[in-house]
């Protein structure tokens, strides 16, 4: 049985190990990357998923803005190791996470994925709520998911990683 703990700066060879290993070393070039490129993780929200010591699976969050003034979060990567997909530790994951999101008081949760997996969280369409993404998406794959009731109300524009002027470019 896989345990879900906070992710540990050990912990960082073996993430990205699995993050090649799910999406392949092509993955720095994506737009999401380039969103979160100096932003720094949330730390409260970064949680692995290990059997034995051995991790298999991880998530991450990064602080975002919409429109220059809403805050929201960016949910990704998530990787679950290919040997143990469809084992129910992305959902766990992802799952724990946004419940502990909500009760640190985030309201709107960003993410580039399949809408079929997502759905089952509460995500939906961000392009048809009016979020936009900087650089080249698959518009039917940016998604939004309100944790609070109305956190969309408002929330219009591009989104864009919080600056930290004092961090190397995120990976």
């Amino acid at each position: 049985m896989y345990h879900i703990t906070h992710e540990q700066s050990a912990d960082a060879p073996a993430i990205e190990t699995l993050l090649d290993q799910c999406f392949g070393p092509e993955r720095h070039t994506k737009t999401v990357y380039k969103v979160r490129q100096y932003t720094v993780p949330i730390d409260d929200l970064c949680y692995v998923a290990k059997v034995g010591g051995k991790l298999l699976a991880a998530i991450k969050y990064w602080p975002l803005l919409v429109g220059g003034k809403t805050p929201a979060i960016l949910l990704g990567p998530i990787a679950v190791h290919p040997d143990h997909q469809g084992e129910g530790m992305g959902i766990a994951l992802i799952s724990h996470t946004l419940k502990r999101a909500k009760e640190l008081g985030h309201k709107l949760v960003i993410l580039v994925g399949d809408p079929d997996y997502y759905k089952r969280f509460g995500f939906v369409s961000a392009f048809d709520n009016g979020l936009l993404m900087p650089g080249p998406v698959d518009v039917h794959r940016f998604l939004v998911c309100e944790l609070e009731p109305g956190a969309l109300v408002g929330a219009k524009g591009s989104i864009d990683g919080v600056k930290n002027k004092t961090r190397q470019p995120a990976r």
